[in-house]
């Protein structure tokens, strides 16, 4: 992917002028993030966020939750209200509060490249079960196991709920969700991103063997970096959170970026700089130095 003609890799870590430039935005991560593991957003990160936006910062909530799972952080978006999900699959306003979201923005995954996604990941991976996610609806396979906390709207293979004729034929594919059940998680994203190769974007933000599959180049990165640009922020301006893989893109491509305590071990890689974990307010311990002014 490019960025004002700057090739956002997975491996390129920020200039070391970068930290010169006071931050404008700052991006971050929920699941294992900005959340603790109960899922809560504490006193003392809501006290941080807030501080941020009262000094001109813009947050941004950049996750592969879709939009309807927003609602843990609807009481803390103050005045922007914006929120990535899917993967960098939407860009969502949230100031109607839970239920009433509005999609700003939507990079879906092409129902051909989907197609081609599921056939070939089930040609290399025999037993790989499916769900899809749409803008307004989520579905899955039979066999798919319960991961969600949630009842999908249709039961079906993959096939059927992508055709072009299917009954939600007319609402865009936001990503694929793609579950082996004996597979490593690590091993089943490379075995997933060799077979379907530039068809479609593949991550994982799950402990287990769950992937997640977006329209080719679509990512955290690639929707946060246009989001930017409509704003006049550059890369160098952004400071950014995360803990899985489905962060490194975003965490290479800001001009900082943090790496929780708790995170994976190429996040880590990924990052220019290290917190602690998500139980330990690690978001809020960077703010908090970022806005005293010592970082």
């Amino acid at each position: 992917m490019r960025d004002n003609g700057r090739v956002i890799s997975a491996t390129r870590q920020p200039e070391p002028q970068a930290a010169a430039l006071p931050p404008r935005l700052i991006a971050t991560d929920l699941d294992g993030t900005l959340l603790r593991d109960d899922k809560s957003v504490s006193p003392r990160t809501v006290a941080a966020l807030a501080a941020a936006e009262e000094a001109g910062i813009e947050v941004f909530f950049v996750t592969g939750r879709p939009a309807r799972w927003m609602d843990v952080v609807s009481d803390h978006v103050h005045g922007h209200g914006l929120a990535i999900c899917g993967n960098g699959a939407a860009v969502v306003d949230l100031h109607g509060g839970p239920g009433a979201h509005r999609f700003v923005k939507v990079r879906e995954l092409p129902r051909k490249n989907a197609l081609d996604a599921v056939q070939l990941l089930r040609d290399a991976a025999p037993g790989t079960v499916y769900a899809v996610e749409q803008t307004y609806g989520f579905h899955q396979e039979p066999a798919y196991p319960k991961l969600h906390m949630e009842i999908p709207d249709a039961l079906a293979p993959a096939e059927d709920l992508l055709h072009p004729e299917s009954p939600t034929a007319g609402e865009p594919v936001l990503k694929i969700l793609a579950h082996h059940p004996t597979l490593d998680p690590d091993a089943f994203l490379t075995l997933a991103r060799l077979a379907i190769g530039d068809r479609a974007n593949v991550t994982r933000s799950s402990p287990s063997a769950l992937l997640e599959i977006s329209g080719p180049e679509v990512s955290k990165a690639s929707t946060l970096a246009l989001c930017c640009a409509e704003r006049g922020i550059s890369h160098e301006e952004v400071v950014a959170f995360g803990d899985m893989p489905n962060d490194v893109e975003m965490l290479s491509w800001a001009g900082r970026s943090y790496a929780m305590g708790n995170a994976h071990p190429d996040v880590i890689a990924a990052a220019s700089g290290h917190t602690v974990a998500n139980n330990d307010d690690g978001v809020a311990v960077v703010i908090e130095r970022l806005l005293e002014g010592r970082l």
